[in-house]
């Protein structure tokens, strides 16, 4: 998977829903972030690490919950941090996985209709 960053993530002006059609390269770039959201495993790790004490967790906190190999959840890892859904921090020998909330947001921002959008700031 290519790396798509939060910068990335935020670009398109339009909305796939605001009933304009979205430029065909912010389309590319959704997609590819939307493919890393379309795993059960990957979805599952996201809802780990945000519902963790700490709010972070590393492979080895993760790998249990999955029931899934370390170099499987290091891969999923991988795929989403690439996307720019989460952030790495290497302490020592170990790696800590967190959400990136601004990334979490602006997905959904483009994904809410803009009559929501509208109705939820007020």
């Amino acid at each position: 998977m290519q790396d798509v960053g939060i910068a990335e993530i935020t670009k398109p002006a339009i909305s796939p829903l605001a009933g304009e059609p979205i430029e065909r390269a912010d389309a590319e770039r959704l997609a590819g972030v939307l493919k890393a959201f379309a795993d059960p495993a990957r979805l599952r790790l996201l809802s780990l690490i945000q519902s963790s004490p700490e709010g972070e967790a590393s492979v080895s906190d993760l790998t249990a919950p999955l029931g899934l190999s370390q170099p499987t959840v290091s891969h999923h890892l991988r795929v989403l941090t690439e996307a720019g859904l989460l952030e790495r921090e290497k302490r020592g020998v170990w790696a800590y996985y967190r959400i990136v909330p601004a990334a979490i947001a602006a997905i959904a921002e483009l994904l809410t209709p803009p009559r929501k959008r509208a109705t939820k700031t007020r």
